[in-house]
């Protein structure tokens, strides 16, 4: 299993994650849609394509640009198409 923990609290978890260039991507179904809100924040990866930011919120704080996930990823990444990934603090675990 592995938890993506901020701010005291379980964000993410799951038994299928896709790590990539050192980062586990989640299920987007496996991540607590509630502590997501929407960035208007884009930045491009050569090979992957178009990355797309979530803020993260939790226990009223806030983790701008924390959580990003690719909606279209170009077709070397498309295995992480439906997945979100976490920085910024976020710690990432197996357990």
């Amino acid at each position: 299993m592995v938890k993506a923990s901020w701010n005291g609290q379980v964000v993410a978890e799951s038994e299928d994650t896709i790590v990539v260039e050192g980062n586990h991507y989640f299920p987007a179904s496996s991540v607590r849609s509630e502590v997501l809100e929407s960035s208007s924040t884009t930045t491009i990866c050569p090979w992957k394509g178009t990355a797309h930011y979530y803020t993260l919120v939790v226990a009223g704080q806030k983790n701008y640009d924390a959580a990003w996930y690719y909606p279209e990823p170009k077709a070397a990444a498309a295995e992480i198409r439906g997945r979100v990934a976490f920085w910024k603090g976020v710690r990432v675990e197996s357990t």
